[in-house]
């Protein structure tokens, strides 16, 4: 990146999908609780176990993303689970204000999260410091 402000972008994109990571395991973790959530991924399709992993790498993936830590690698493996995360929403039409949520969002986020993958941390991340 050369451009001056290209860091705070990729700064700005790290801390905001960090943040929505964080959110989305916190919620899954404390509101639905681990077993709440494995009974939605069995009702929707996913195996239940699979809430486990999921949620723990939400939680990790949200703090490596604002630390700006393994960006590339923890980000390419955020946008495939997002991109799966969205088949739920594909018969819901484009609309996440539609029943059950349409799949714009969902896939909105998954190429959002792509982004880092392919500009890596940026200059203002833990990541930068392994280089300088």
């Amino acid at each position: 990146m050369t451009d001056r402000t290209s860091s705070y972008a990729a700064l700005l994109l790290r801390l905001a999908l960090g943040a929505m990571f964080l959110a989305h395991g916190l919620t899954k973790l404390l509101v639905f609780t681990l077993p709440g959530t494995a009974g939605f991924f069995a009702s929707v399709g996913f195996p239940g176990w699979m809430a486990y992993p999921v949620t723990f790498f939400e939680l990790g993936a949200g703090v490596l993303l604002i630390l700006g830590a393994w960006v590339r690698p923890v980000a390419a493996v955020a946008a495939v689970q997002l991109f799966v995360a969205a088949t739920v929403h594909f018969g819901n039409g484009w609309s996440f204000s539609n029943p059950n949520g349409g799949w714009e969002y969902p896939i909105f986020l998954a190429v959002t999260a792509a982004a880092p993958a392919l500009l890596g941390a940026g200059r203002l991340s833990w990541d930068a410091r392994k280089h300088a």
